[in-house]
């Protein structure tokens, strides 16, 4: 899709009820790397409502989530080293939320 940018996104919940809720959210944006941590292809658009809806369910003086913009998305290939289990790249599918 035309301008849409990639983000890594990683957070920092301290309470594991709204630990929970960020995550819901965030698996209608990206996909799933780690624990706190998902890969997300966004339009501008998109993206001012991720961070419209993580704003409404964080603290903001006890939590903390970072959205790093890595560039255009069909021209960042991310060079991913993965140690322990078996990383597989994501692949771009439609997701609906």
């Amino acid at each position: 899709m035309a301008n849409e940018r990639l983000y890594i996104v990683a957070y920092d919940i301290s309470e594991p009820k709204r630990w929970r809720r960020v995550f819901k959210v965030m698996k209608g944006y990206g996909h799933w790397l780690q624990l706190s941590l998902f890969q997300c292809r966004l339009t501008a658009r998109r993206r001012a409502e991720m961070t419209a809806r993580l704003e409404g369910l964080i603290k903001l003086a006890e939590d903390h989530i970072l959205i790093m913009d890595l560039g255009p998305a069909d021209q960042v290939d991310p060079l991913v080293e993965s140690l322990g289990k078996t990383y597989q790249v994501p692949s771009r599918q439609a997701t609906i939320v």
